[in-house]
């Protein structure tokens, strides 16, 4: 199935699984969330340990600060009075900063609860980019906040605090707290909102008793208890579009496939998780976490367009088939494993997910079996795999028909030129289209679809989906923040478990600029060179100068374009073999490690004129174009980059860029916004934020 494009594990599995052998500690699990946090200077402590474990091992981690007194609650000892929860979340982004991952750092998300007296701070604490610059935020927003906000009624926020016997208890408007919360959003694109009852009530544990979500991992598709872990794979829908039509028998198949996977790395892995809670969390529950993406490739192949009806009800109906196979898979899977060691029979088959996502066949080998895994379903952002892929990622539209690459400047101007997403090339070439103008309705991009049909699609799924799905709304600069406000109350009206948005040009989106020219924070570092591919596009030219012939040999990227690498050695005649040698070399060099041509144009074209040359020149009139060696190098890379983009039908075109969008330091792409992550999906480059 990896073999056929239709299934990948996971990036912690792709990346860790087996390296235990060799003595690496590593996890195969993605996530984690950590017990929450007790109200007391030692539990506070002990989290930031743990957190430091888990991201040794290579896990992302989700804590939740409502059991944490508020700024000003009395406290018995020299401080008389608490610094509140928000306090500690420097302390715990600092420590998911200072932890590396074999050149990656920790993912964590932090949440709160809309009831809790700091709520007001919470919303309001990355209006300052300088603080908790490494963890993504959220916000746990009840129904019943909701249905204050929607009624105009006022809102609770209170505390009480057993060891002092203080009750912190006041109200506040719930449509300004709201109102604040979009306009943070607008602003700053956090914090994300978590549906946390949406999440409590539709899955496959909502009856069983004692059990309690303790949080969200980094990229909120995963609420889990605590100590609670997840192993993610995802199935890419576009693979099983065959002959423009969906092959059911086919999907069904591999997600039987996927689900015993899962459960074969989850059992390789239980005693490879970081700490002892997560061990006990992992063996009592067996959470795995099977998602799809490539849904905006499949839906393009069956030519329905990405939040039309008939989408959304094509979805519906493979996210049906998605949910009871997985669950009977499972199911029959408990024959041969048990039910893992939690399963409460009655608790499970009374939930309303589960009446409403089985059939009778399913239900009746549940009833007999048991189930495998309390967790099953997932949409995770899948970044890194629908880039390997060339598809969309988890829920997400594709986020544009084309991507530009940037050439040098060798016609006095910066030009850019037209690299199409795979799905929209082979489409034009099927079709013998010349123009992205020319594509039919149905391609449409995170740009241009309606935020409503977006929160359809992501509703739909989300009723065949036990877990979450992790959600960014990628919308324009003009999007306004009443635009936002009723974008958070649609995404809870149509029973989404959480959201949030990214409008390009906003304050975050500044920051992430500035990072990106500065070599201090930059993921590309200095002194990194891109290795050659060998499938480049090679040009030579015969230069006669004022001291012999030389050779110049050039290879440009078939892609793009790009300069990659020279060879100049002299003729029978000419200059220093050995000279021509370095300068063929350090042109090489220079282009691998992200000069431009024109920077390199630029730094030969500068060189004084050859006598030699000049008298040559006068003399016999054979010379090439230039005054010197190096200058006639310049001309002849300008020549033979011009002719190579002809030749790879790069066609060049000016597109004005907008300079408030993130840029990838990688490729200088447009960056998405998914998940709390930053990626290009042009190159794969990727940043959690």
């Amino acid at each position: 199935m990896i073999h056929e494009k239709k299934f990948l594990f996971g990036g912690r599995i792709l990346s860790n699984r087996g390296i235990a052998k060799v003595g690496v500690k590593s996890t195969l699990s993605n996530c984690y969330v950590i017990a929450p946090l007790e109200d007391s200077i030692e539990s506070i402590f002990e989290c930031a340990a743990k957190l430091a474990r888990t991201f040794s091992y290579g896990g992302g981690c989700g804590i939740d600060l409502s059991k944490l007194a508020p700024a000003g609650a009395k406290v018995n000892n020299t401080a008389k009075k608490t610094s509140g929860a928000i306090s500690f979340m420097e302390l715990y982004s600092a420590v998911t900063g200072l932890i590396g991952q074999n050149g990656r750092r920790g993912a964590l998300m932090i949440s709160l609860d809309c009831t809790h007296p700091d709520l007001e701070d919470f919303i309001k604490l990355k209006s300052d980019l300088n603080k908790v610059t490494k963890a993504n935020i959220s916000v746990r927003v009840s129904d019943a906040f909701m249905c204050s906000y929607s009624e105009g009624r006022s809102h609770v926020l209170s505390f009480k605090r057993p060891e002092s016997g203080e009750n912190i208890h006041r109200e506040v408007s719930a449509a300004d707290v709201f109102r604040s919360l979009a306009e943070m959003n607008w602003q700053y694109a956090e914090p994300g909102v978590l549906f946390w009852d949406r999440i409590k009530n539709w899955n496959l544990l909502s009856n069983t008793p004692d059990f309690d979500y303790a949080g969200v991992n980094p990229c909120a598709e995963e609420p889990l208890p605590a100590g609670g872990s997840c192993l993610l794979g995802s199935l890419n829908l576009s693979e099983f579009v065959k002959a423009g039509k969906f092959d059911a028998d086919d999907f069904k198949n591999a997600i039987k496939v996927a689900v015993r996977a899962l459960n074969d790395v989850l059992d390789t892995g239980m005693e490879l998780h970081p700490l002892e809670e997560q061990r006990q969390s992992v063996k009592e529950w067996r959470q795995i976490g099977l998602g799809v993406f490539g849904i905006a490739d499949m839906l393009i192949k069956l030519e329905l367009r990405y939040g039309s009806d008939n989408s959304l009800d094509f979805c519906h109906s493979i996210g049906k088939i998605l949910v009871d196979t997985a669950i009977r898979e499972s199911a029959l899977l408990a024959a041969v494993k048990g039910a893992y060691p939690c399963f409460d029979i009655d608790a499970v088959t009374s939930t309303r997910f589960f009446r409403e996502n089985t059939t009778e066949e399913t239900k009746a080998i549940v009833f007999k079996h048991g189930l495998c895994n309390s967790q099953i379903l997932t949409i995770a952002p899948t970044g890194t795999l629908s880039t390997m892929l060339g598809v969309s990622g988890g829920i997400e539209p594709i986020f544009a028909n084309f991507y530009t690459r940037k050439t040098e400047s060798l016609h006095g101007e910066d030009v850019y030129y037209k690299v199409y997403t795979p799905i929209v090339k082979a489409y034009m070439e099927k079709n013998g289209l010349s123009s992205d103008s020319e594509l039919p309705e149905f391609f449409v991009t995170a740009e241009n679809i309606p935020y409503m049909d977006r929160l359809r699609m992501q509703a739909v799924w989300q009723k065949n989906i036990d877990a979450s799905i992790s959600s960014t709304v990628n919308v324009p600069n003009s999007f306004s923040i009443d635009d936002t406000e009723k974008l958070y109350k649609t995404a809870w009206e149509l029973g989404l478990k959480g959201v949030t948005i990214f409008r390009a040009g906003c304050e975050r989106a500044g920051i992430l600029i500035a990072d990106d020219t500065n070599s201090d924070t930059l993921e590309l570092r200095r002194g990194d060179i891109v290795e050659c591919s060998d499938n480049l596009l090679g040009k030579k030219r015969r230069l006669t100068v004022g001291c012999g012939t030389i050779h110049c040999t050039a290879w440009f990227d078939r892609e793009t374009g790009d300069l990659m690498e020279t060879y100049i050695p002299k003729g029978s005649t000419g200059g220093c073999d050995r000279n021509q040698d370095a300068v063929s070399r350090l042109i090489s060099l220079s282009s691998r490690g992200g000069v431009g041509l024109e920077d390199i144009i630029d730094q030969l074209m500068s060189c004084s004129g050859c006598s030699a040359y000049r008298t040559r020149t006068k003399e016999k009139h054979d010379t090439s174009k230039g005054s010197s060696c190096p200058t006639a190098i310049a001309y002849a890379l300008v020549d033979m980059h011009d002719e190579a983009v002809h030749e790879l039908n790069i066609t060049p075109e000016k597109i004005t860029t907008d300079g408030s969008v993130p840029k990838c330091a990688e490729c200088g792409e447009p960056l998405a916004f998914e998940g709390g992550c930053n990626i290009c999906k042009a190159c794969g480059w990727s940043r959690c934020e």
